[in-house]
């Protein structure tokens, strides 16, 4: 009954998401206190448990790199990125697109994708307007880019990092088995790119060439706060990369950052928060308790299981139908409960198979849960992020003008990692 429950307020809330009549993040809210009222959870499993509640390290995460954000927002650090990368594209529409996606994914290999796309989506606003260009094709191309670069490492994307605890796997072992695919899919997805946005590529030359006379210096206007706040930065992302050494959670790292970098300069606490995207913290918590009730009642358990039961010990047959399951799955719910959920049943399948032979489960549920959450607005972290983001700058995207573009891009990249497991590793 309970299990019942918890599905019919789960899709119920997802299609209000999907209709868009109602703020997501009054469904989320909503949502979540329905969870609450059935007892599918109980504030216990709903704000303290580390497999069905709030994970704080994503909603913390998120609060300290907005902080830093706003901060170095102030400096004309964005203004000086924005001019610099439409000069080196000479004002090409698709040159520009390609440049800002790679420097994407290569940053969320560095970082966690959430916090490259916090950084990246205020220069897209400002190079899009000086070049009169629509954002929003640049926005979507650039948070798909963060998933698929994220996927390369142990810190790009919040499920590699369970994965890794889980699996007993380092930041090498994620370097050396997806790395090169991840290469791959951005030569690919650069190429998709040209296809899926061809209508957002409009070249204006005059505009082009007043761009090619500004001087990206000017743009700077403290100079004093921009070394302050990319000496934090750097720090910050060192912690990032360090992390199985270190062993700090990146939402400490990022909390320490921001008030690190409050209490150094002039920034007000006032200023500095002004900037965070609070509706977009609070639809992340609300999401987490929907999801969450669906964990405590058993029903993403009894999915994976069915999934690993069909398998029945086949390695090649079981690797197939995780990429893909995972994949399907992480496009409905967010791909970090999912991945929660399903690592210890991937941990037992592993283990019956012996030595390193069943780590290729590991690397088709990180494929599956990271690019999957392309597919649909909710999918990823970084989807909700960019389109909250989108919304506060006056240029909402839709979630099935983000979902048209994402479901192509996510067969096409798993469809590309279907015979790189299994020519690799079966």
């Amino acid at each position: 009954m309970q299990a019942t429950a918890a599905i019919v307020v789960f899709v119920a809330a997802y299609v209000m998401i999907a209709s868009e009549k109602v703020h997501r993040t009054a469904v989320a809210l909503g949502g979540a206190g329905l969870m609450l009222l059935l007892h599918i959870t109980d504030s216990e499993g709903a704000f303290f448990s580390p497999e069905s509640g709030i994970d704080w390290n994503v909603v913390f995460l998120l609060l300290g790199m907005m902080v830093i954000v706003s901060v170095l927002r102030r400096t004309g650090l964005f203004e000086y990125v924005a001019i610099w990368a439409a000069k080196r594209a000479r004002g090409r529409p698709y040159r520009l697109m390609v440049m800002l996606v790679v420097l994407t994914a290569a940053a969320s290999a560095l970082l966690d994708n959430v916090t490259t796309v916090l950084l990246i989506a205020p220069v897209t606003f400002l190079v899009c307007e000086r070049l009169a260009l629509r954002p929003e094709p640049y926005l979507i191309a650039e948070v798909m880019a963060s998933n698929i670069g994220g996927t390369a490492t142990l810190v790009g994307d919040p499920p590699n990092i369970i994965i890794a605890s889980r699996g007993g796997l380092s930041f090498n072992d994620f370097l050396v088995h997806l790395a090169p695919l991840v290469v791959l899919l951005m030569i690919v997805f650069c190429l998709l790119c040209r296809w899926l946005f061809r209508s957002a590529f409009t070249y204006d030359p005059d505009l082009a060439a007043e761009i090619m006379e500004l001087e990206e210096r000017e743009a700077i206007t403290d100079r004093r706060l921009l070394a302050q706040g990319l000496g934090v930065l750097a720090i910050v992302v060192a912690a990032f990369v360090l992390h199985p050494v270190l062993h700090y959670e990146p939402s400490v790292v990022a909390l320490l950052g921001a008030g690190l970098l409050v209490a150094a300069t002039k920034v007000t606490t006032e200023e500095a928060l002004s900037e965070v995207e609070w509706p977009t913290l609070v639809f992340f918590a609300g999401l987490f308790v929907m999801v969450g009730g669906l964990v405590e009642t058993g029903v993403i358990g009894d999915v994976s299981r069915a999934a690993a039961d069909a398998a029945e010990g086949r390695l090649g047959f079981a690797t197939m139908l995780l990429l893909w399951a995972s994949a399907v799955l992480s496009a409905i719910v967010d791909n970090i409960p999912y991945v929660a959920t399903m690592s210890p049943i991937v941990s037992d399948l592993v283990q019956q198979h012996p030595g390193t032979e069943g780590h290729v489960l590991w690397w088709a549920l990180a494929l599956g849960a990271d690019l999957g959450g392309n597919a649909t607005a909710v999918g990823a972290s970084a989807n909700v992020v960019v389109l909250g983001i989108a919304a506060r700058n006056g240029t909402p995207i839709s979630f099935w003008h983000f979902t048209k573009y994402g479901l192509v891009v996510t067969f096409v990249t798993v469809a590309l990692a279907t015979p790189y497991l299994w020519l690799r590793y079966l």
